[in-house]
């Protein structure tokens, strides 16, 4: 592509194209009821860039779009447009907007509003996906990473220690659908994941570990209730992933060419 196209809104605008086969798979299963809350998550989002273009002249981004979509298809069910709109508030102020927006997020505001759901409003029913809205995932993980939006390193993390427990015997194959959603929708960022080769090597496997942890320990947890909490520690550790692959390089490199 030619130098200067890559900004911030082509970004958003690429990974919300590889999320297009998740997206629709998940709409036509999910019906009007899907339709309806992802415009409900659209609306409230359009309202808080609104305000924080007015108030800070904060330039809105088609990244609300995916934070939408992602809130939508990950939110706990029943809960109600109160408190729907409550927690995605929270989540994208909190999370995003009052960082400067997207990119200069340190978490995913739908990984925010989330475990604000999860934490606030316990008791609710979590999704569960039909199997080809799972499965619509792969192609979605594909092309995020062949057009360079999605981390490949963070996803074949993840991937390979969710192998290694299954070779194993663990007991994760409940979780595996939502974790792989998730793992696309929300770890998979390119703003929130680590920026290291190594750092997203060990921000996926961070991911698969706590999914694997979770998922055997913590009883009675939904499997999407799992892997958001998965989520947002991974996201949260990403910093302290990437500080330890520039260490660690920092400490090759001298001893292959000394201190100076």
């Amino acid at each position: 592509m030619m130098k200067g196209l890559w900004d911030r809104e082509t970004t958003a605008l690429m990974l919300l194209a590889a999320y297009m086969p998740l997206a629709l798979f998940w709409l036509w299963y999910g019906g009007s009821q899907a339709l309806a809350g992802l415009g409900l998550a659209m609306l409230c989002l359009t309202v808080w860039n609104l305000v924080f273009m007015l108030a800070r002249a904060q330039p809105p981004s088609f990244a609300a779009i995916i934070t939408a979509l992602a809130f939508a298809m990950l939110a706990p069910e029943e809960l109600g447009a109160f408190r729907l709109v409550l927690g995605l508030s929270f989540g994208a102020v909190m999370g995003e907007l009052v960082f400067g927006g997207w990119g200069r997020n340190v978490v995913n505001p739908a990984t925010v509003a989330l475990s604000f759901l999860g934490f606030g409003f316990q008791g609710f029913d979590w999704p569960v996906f039909d199997v080809p809205v799972v499965w619509a995932a792969i192609p979605a993980a594909v092309i995020g990473v062949a057009t360079g939006v999605m981390p490949a390193a963070v996803i074949l993390g993840a991937v390979a220690l969710g192998v290694v427990a299954l070779a194993l015997g663990a007991p994760i194959d409940a979780a595996l659908p939502a974790a792989g959603v998730v793992l696309v929708l929300l770890v998979a960022d390119p703003v929130t994941s680590a920026a290291t080769t190594l750092g997203r090597w060990l921000n996926g496997m961070v991911y698969g570990g706590l999914v694997i942890m979770f998922a055997t320990g913590w009883t009675g947890a939904a499997p999407v209730q799992i892997a958001v909490a998965a989520a947002l520690l991974a996201s949260l550790a990403a910093p302290l992933l990437d500080e330890i692959a520039v260490n660690l390089w920092i400490v090759q490199r001298r001893r292959r060419h000394g201190r100076n």
